[in-house]
């Protein structure tokens, strides 16, 4: 057999990337739609359309599996958080509960209330969970222009995160879009009110 040329393994890897991508978004929807008791390594591997050995080869373990999908899947909405104009603070109150409601927090949900009960995955959620909330936070004071410096702000930006993980918990047994809306415009108010420099 000769030498594998450089473009030949191109579209290998491109494959195995492709793959890997599959898992896990695949992963990331198992979990939201049918729960942790409900996501193996099969059901996931079936859903991306691969062999539970393909997913077997790029996420040895189960706990491999998800904590990779859900730190995935947080850092492609941090990406698109990142893009966000940072002159509008309505619009970054919104965008940043916005992160809080859907699939991916409910995935993440999920994750959490399996790692509460399950010891070998309880340390790998809680460092990841630090490593998006601390991302979260750098995202958040970035785009809110916030003086981290003054008294407060701090406190500030992390108050209105944590109002937005309570504001994607209520949404997740009904659609409570409207009561949102109005509690984000409050929201916007207050953040508007305490981080401005004469505040």
């Amino acid at each position: 057999m000769g030498v594998v040329s450089p473009t030949a393994k191109e579209p290998k890897q491109d494959r195995s990337r492709v793959t890997r991508q599959r898992l896990l978004e695949a992963a990331v929807a198992c979990l939201a739609e049918v729960g942790w008791a409900g996501s193996t390594v099969s059901v996931v591997a079936e859903r991306a359309g691969v062999s539970r050995g393909a997913a077997q080869h790029h996420f040895p373990t189960r706990e491999d599996l998800f904590t990779a999908a859900v730190e995935y899947v947080s850092e492609e909405r941090s990406q698109a958080l990142r893009t966000l104009p940072t002159q509008d603070r309505t619009a970054v109150v919104a965008a940043l509960v916005d992160l809080y409601i859907g699939p991916l927090f409910r995935a993440a949900l999920q994750l959490w209330v399996a790692a509460s009960n399950e010891e070998q995955l309880r340390a790998r959620v809680t460092e990841l969970e630090a490593k998006v909330g601390r991302e979260t936070h750098r995202i958040a004071v970035r785009l809110l222009n916030a003086d981290e410096s003054r008294p407060g702000v701090r406190e500030t930006v992390q108050g209105l995160l944590d109002m937005a993980r309570g504001l994607g918990l209520a949404n997740l047994l009904t659609d409570d879009a409207a009561r949102r809306q109005r509690v984000v415009t409050q929201w916007a108010a207050l953040i508007e009110e305490g981080l401005s420099q004469d505040g």
